[in-house]
């Protein structure tokens, strides 16, 4: 709450996925990918209010308690030392911190996949007991109501550890609790989308196809930013040196966590989050054709735990001398990747913060042509400005195409309907005819030219 600003504007996403239980907005077009558990997550306060900083706060809040409940699930298989400071890199990441008060899924992902992984190892150091099998199943059906498919890859490694201790209980738990919350998704399946195979194909065509893809390169590319790399054919945000050390030597710092815990006779409790984590990264390197800071959330928090036992290890092991010298290094190491961290986090908010400033400073605009309550918006930032005006949001081409054109021409004669397009946009053919009003920023510059169907 003091880093990312509370009053930070809903993002694209965010306003769809927030619509669908607000008492104040019509709920947007909700596409095949998407699923179902950050709306359920939100519905306590967007059923009562509109206020975008009551939700941010009670985000933030929640991810907090998220990611102590991820740790405590840790107790019994990891000292607290460990914990404490896995638990303290993860949140130090400049994503982590960016969207903890934001309606997304996958940094949700990655807290139950941490906790997921946490009572999966308790339950095999403890067969009798009950709660960390209760805890398994729970943690992977939150995984499962925020993304099926995520949930899948993290689960892998779960059920081959399962298969491979011959823990039939632990197996029922694990699939159960991936069907438990996957049961919202395939039900919704068949009710509009005509099957979970052609819900699955819809949702490759949104993601522009998904299939073998070296998406290696856009992800290193889109570590620092941009927010959503797509197409991912910016230059490289690797500067300053400490913000592209930290990926870069995360992987390493992991395997050989792995290693050093394995030889400790401790070789569970570091390679099955490595695995989970690198099974949970795998749709994000080799199946999309773009990227996002995001996606890796998951597999960070999991690579981390490996990471934290390895330096852990270096400053506690030793002669005094060499403990003093490697608390030296890893302390100054640490505190480069906050500055640099911090520093990303700073400038991501920053700009974020004033792109959307602009949406709220627009609604009494768009009230005064008529285009508040019952009406329609198209075009660019429909579905933010369309939650701050409460009209409906509708696309008539893109990856949420959810209306014909001729639709959209018919229903122009019985509500207010207007296109947005930002200044210099070509305008369609269809409403090239439509009256153009301006629509202003704070600063009095143009932001939205607004062509207004006539009726």
């Amino acid at each position: 709450m003091l880093l990312v600003s509370p009053s930070m504007g809903l993002g694209w996403d965010e306003t769809v996925y927030v619509s669908q239980v607000s008492a104040h907005v019509p709920a947007e077009f909700f596409s095949a990918p998407r699923s179902r558990g950050i709306t359920l997550l939100v519905a306590p306060v967007a059923l009562l209010t509109h206020s975008t900083v009551a939700l941010r706060v009670y985000l933030s809040l929640l991810s907090g308690a998220g990611l102590a409940l991820a740790l405590l699930a840790w107790r019994r298989v990891r000292d607290n030392r460990v914990l404490a400071l896995a638990g303290a890199l993860f949140a130090s990441l400049w994503t982590t911190e960016y969207y903890g008060p934001q309606a997304m899924p996958n940094l949700w992902i990655a807290l139950s996949g941490l906790a997921a992984v946490g009572c999966l190892l308790d339950a095999l150091r403890r067969p009798a007991a009950r709660l960390p099998l209760v805890g398994l199943a729970t943690a992977l059906a939150v995984a499962a109501l925020m993304r099926p498919t995520d949930a899948v890859f993290l689960a892998v490694p779960l059920v081959g550890a399962a298969l491979f201790r011959r823990r039939p209980r632990l197996l029922a738990f694990t699939c159960g609790g991936l069907l438990a919350g996957a049961a919202e998704w395939i039900a919704e399946a068949y009710a509009r989308f005509g099957g979970i195979g052609e819900r699955l194909h819809l949702s490759s065509l949104n993601e522009g196809g998904m299939g073998l893809h070296w998406a290696v390169g856009d992800v290193l590319r889109s570590v620092n930013g941009p927010i959503l790399c797509r197409p991912c054919d910016v230059s490289w945000n690797h500067k300053p040196l400490e913000l592209a050390a930290w990926w870069l030597l995360l992987p390493l710092l992991a395997a050989a966590g792995v290693l050093v815990e394995s030889r400790a006779g401790r070789r569970g409790a570091a390679l099955l989050p490595a695995l989970c984590g690198l099974s949970v990264a795998v749709p994000y390197l080799f199946l999309i054709d773009y990227s996002a800071p995001r996606f890796l959330l998951p597999a960070y928090a999991l690579l981390l735990v490996p990471a934290a036992s390895l330096l852990a290890g270096l400053v506690a092991s030793g002669s005094r001398r060499r403990r003093r010298l490697l608390l030296a290094v890893v302390g100054v190491g640490l505190a480069a990747h906050l500055v640099g961290q911090y520093r990303q986090l700073h400038e991501e908010v920053a700009y974020t913060v004033s792109s959307r400033a602009d949406q709220p400073y627009a609604v009494p605009q768009f009230a005064r042509l008529g285009l508040t309550g019952d009406c329609l918006l198209t075009g660019e930032d429909a579905e933010p400005l369309g939650y701050y005006t409460g009209c409906r949001a509708v696309e008539t081409s893109g990856n949420d195409t959810n209306i014909t054109l001729t639709e959209l021409l018919r229903a122009s004669t019985r509500q207010p309907t207007a296109l947005l397009l930002y200044p210099g946009d070509p305008v369609p053919a269809y409403a090239r005819a439509w009256p153009v009003h301006t629509v202003t920023g704070r600063d009095g510059r143009p932001n939205y030219l607004v062509r207004l169907a006539p009726r």
